[in-house]
């Protein structure tokens, strides 16, 4: 889901989606990559054809389309266009998609933090999802 949603957004800005672009979001998702550099080896060794300023530029390209933060690691965000009223999308492993608004995310989040005894009075200030490898 996260991929069709960023695949989207780059060619909204007129970026081709090469194979080489799609290795890089595949290793961005499917990796917990703390810089480019570690980024670019691991895309070099699936397409040594890769270069470095193909990963920075990449890496830029994402940041400016929202799709990741520098200080989040380069990890993709749950959902880059959700805001105040934005939609936070989940899929099941069942194909099941919920879609959730903010005001709820927050509500579920909360009682799972609650159920779960990670939290008692407190109220959700901020949630960061941060994907993992995407078999898991």
């Amino acid at each position: 889901m996260q991929k069709e949603l960023v695949i989207q957004k780059l060619r909204e800005q007129g970026c081709r989606i090469t194979k080489q672009r799609q290795i890089l979001l595949n290793v961005i998702l499917q990796e917990e990559c703390t810089s480019c550099k570690e980024i670019y080896y691991k895309a070099a060794s699936i397409d040594p054809g890769i270069g470095a300023a193909t990963v920075y530029r990449m890496v830029n390209v994402l940041e400016e389309i929202g799709a990741i933060s520098r200080k989040n690691l380069y990890h993709v965000s749950c959902d880059m266009d959700c805001g105040e009223d934005g939609v936070c999308m989940i899929e099941l492993d069942d194909n099941t998609v919920c879609q959730l608004s903010s005001k709820n995310w927050y509500k579920v989040i909360s009682a799972g933090l609650r159920a779960y005894g990670y939290a008692q009075k407190q109220t959700v200030k901020k949630v960061m999802a941060i994907p993992t490898d995407a078999n898991n």
